[in-house]
């Protein structure tokens, strides 16, 4: 095995990560992760941090986007394989959907142009209904 198939060790870094982005409701920094494992007792480097947060985007476990300031922020994975995201501007409440009107055009396009093997990223911000009306926590 190289190391770029072998699996992921699971330390204990690793899975105070992972517990902590289960547990938050939207998309969150490394920063304000780590903030909130330190502020939970532990001893966690934000280095750590990201190097958790980065394996867990790359095996699947966790989604990432980067945010309209350009951050770099992640969430735990509910739904498996390729799927886009509407996230709340002021909550971060976000819903994780399956897109296939995108998946379709995104093929569209690119064999208009001559292209193959298409890949794309395609997240939603908006507003939710909760927010809307004043009731979000």
């Amino acid at each position: 095995m190289t190391q770029e198939t072998q699996p992921k060790r699971n330390t204990w870094q690793r899975e105070a990560v992972r517990a902590a982005l289960a547990e938050v409701r939207g998309f969150v920094s490394a920063q304000q992760l780590h903030q909130s494992l330190r502020e939970a007792g532990s001893t966690i480097g934000l280095a750590t941090v990201y190097r958790a947060l980065a394996g867990l985007a790359e095996s699947g476990e966790a989604d990432s986007l980067q945010s309209p300031d350009g951050e770099n922020l992640f969430r735990s994975c509910a739904m498996e394989g390729h799927h886009h995201h509407l996230i709340c501007r002021r909550c971060g409440d976000t819903r994780e959907l399956a897109a296939s009107v995108v998946e379709e055009w995104s093929s569209r396009v690119g064999a208009e142009h001559g292209f193959t093997d298409i890949e794309h990223v395609v997240d939603l911000f908006g507003v939710c209904l909760k927010c809307q009306q004043g009731t979000a926590p």
